[in-house]
């Protein structure tokens, strides 16, 4: 079982217009409501991948109820962590121009915080976990840091998909996968990445720290994947750019799946590849059938680890 968690989750109310004035009334040409969070992002794509996943983390209030009845209707499970505040809305505003407006996420007790450390003390090796999206401040980085040990200490492999001061804190417990685009990877060194080249170096360098996979997105460049015995450079296949959103949770989903399935590190990030462009290419989320599509459109190129 492959579980997510997601400290904050959200409606995210997407709204689809031309062009978008501060101050004025705007009509919008299409909306649509879907559950947000990177970590339910992750298990609604595994699940359309026929991969069994658990989404859980924090949720209240109605806005909580209906990403709950959401996802069980998508067939994802579902194992969430009640609490006093209501789940926020983020407002998406696809136009001329992208704009956000999220919502603050949930204060989180020491109770509820104990359930979810009890769910993870639950864990197997023969489990996975995955720990996407922003982190609340309200939990020291000690606490995360605790949560994660206890998956190293009891065999999960687990993906940390998070960025900033956490992502730098919480690579000392060596996640299984991390996924920093080319910026994210420059702030761990305090750096400017501007070629593949230079991402490769910082990349490998996370690897002999005890990282064991890091998949580094370039943009339109593609994206590399560095790990113990593999430096690979992905050319993702061409398609219109819709929705950015849930591209990179997309490609974590891709590389769990295939990687789960067959231990195949270069398959999982060939299929990785496909699944995030997948997902850059329609409203929502990818299906399978969509992936399946454009795994033989991903060029794999093997660079040479100096």
């Amino acid at each position: 079982m492959i579980y997510t968690c997601t400290m904050t989750p959200s409606i995210d109310y997407t709204t689809y217009l031309p062009s978008f004035r501060g101050g004025e009334l705007n009509r919008t040409n299409e909306v649509y409501y879907y559950p947000g969070g990177k970590g339910i992002n992750v298990s609604r794509v595994l699940q359309r991948l026929g991969v069994e996943t658990t989404a859980t983390g924090f949720i209240g209030g109605f806005t909580g109820e209906y990403v709950k009845d959401f996802l069980k209707q998508e067939g994802v499970q579902t194992d969430f962590i009640e609490t006093n505040d209501i789940t926020r809305i983020n407002v998406k505003i696809k136009a001329d121009q992208e704009s956000e407006l999220n919502g603050p996420g949930p204060d989180i007790n020491e109770a509820q915080l104990a359930q979810l450390t009890a769910k993870l003390n639950s864990l197997t090796s023969k489990d996975w976990f995955v720990l996407a999206g922003s982190l609340p401040k309200s939990i020291s980085m000690e606490t995360y840091r605790e949560m994660l040990a206890t998956c190293r200490e009891n065999g999960v492999p687990f993906a940390l998909d998070t960025s900033g001061p956490a992502l730098k804190e919480l690579l000392q417990e060596k996640p299984f996968l991390i996924k920093p685009n080319e910026h994210e990877l420059g702030e761990l060194f305090d750096v400017t990445i501007n070629t593949k080249e230079e991402a490769i170096v910082y990349a490998k360098n996370l690897v002999e720290s005890g990282i064991q996979h890091v998949i580094v997105s370039m943009g339109g460049a593609g994206a590399i994947l560095v790990s113990k015995d593999h430096v690979l450079a992905a050319t993702a296949p061409k398609g219109q750019a819709v929705n950015t959103v849930g591209a990179g949770d997309s490609l974590v989903s891709g590389f769990l799946a295939a990687f789960a399935k067959d231990n195949d590190p270069v398959a999982a990030f060939k299929y990785s590849v496909a699944t995030g462009s997948a997902t850059a290419f329609t409203t929502d989320l990818c299906e399978k059938a969509d992936v399946e599509q454009l795994v033989d459109k991903v060029k794999i190129e093997t660079l040479e680890w100096k």
